[in-house]
């Protein structure tokens, strides 16, 4: 959830939710007055990844990333995905890396860069399996959605 805020039958989902319904999952989501802006991507799941999750981001525990200045809110993890929130502080920066299994980042806030251009807010990445990049923040820093390990070559 972006902006706004939208329910359904289960429960009320502020900005800032991530909500995560298996494949065969129904529901009836719906707004307010107001709107709201979502994320959604569908089919998206191994048939056998059966757990439905709805988590308050805006509560979530931030954890150490790998370097100083990341912040990591685990979302997810099955067989190899990982489905994350990563606050990068202003001028951070990563090590080169490889994305075994691949990489899908959504810019939620602030500018996200790497060697191949400057992503803003709104911003949506698809890096293949094995790819490679040397991402980092300028002034402003970013707040990411990022998932990794879903694009295995057949």
């Amino acid at each position: 959830m972006l902006e706004g805020e939208f329910a359904d039958e289960h429960g009320r989902y502020p900005a800032g939710s991530y909500l995560r319904n298996p494949i065969g999952t129904a529901h009836a989501p719906r707004v307010g007055v107001q709107g709201a802006t979502i994320f959604v991507k569908l089919h998206q799941f191994s048939p056998a990844d059966t757990e439905q999750k709805a988590i308050d981001t805006r509560l979530g525990e931030w954890r150490p990333g790998l370097v100083e200045g990341l912040q990591v809110m685990p979302l997810h993890d099955f067989e190899g995905e990982h489905v994350a929130l990563v606050r990068w502080a202003p001028h951070t920066r990563f090590q080169p890396h490889a994305h075994w299994g691949g990489e899908e980042i959504l810019v939620l806030e602030g500018t996200f860069h790497d060697e191949h251009g400057a992503y803003p807010a709104g911003s949506w990445l698809r890096n293949p399996h094995q790819s490679r990049h040397a991402p980092f923040t300028g002034e402003d820093g970013a707040l990411i959605y990022v998932k990794v390990g879903h694009l295995l070559p057949d």
